[in-house]
């Protein structure tokens, strides 16, 4: 990621990704379904929902492990 935002500094960027840990960092992340946006917002706002956005971060993430 580092390189990705050496280059991004500056600029406006579109990252398309199905990893929500790529995207992060983003000012504004636009969810899309089919096509459709379900979801626009920052990270902490959709994760703080039970949208689409929390429910791909939290599988991205891994099982728990205790």
């Amino acid at each position: 990621m580092d390189p990705l935002r050496r280059l991004m500094a500056g600029r406006t960027t579109v990252v398309i990704s199905h990893n929500p840990l790529t995207v992060r960092d983003a000012t504004r992340i636009v969810v899309l379904d089919h096509g459709r946006i379900v979801e626009p917002g920052a990270h902490d706002d959709l994760l703080g929902g039970q949208g689409t956005y929390a429910r791909l971060h939290r599988l991205s993430a891994g099982p728990v492990l205790s």
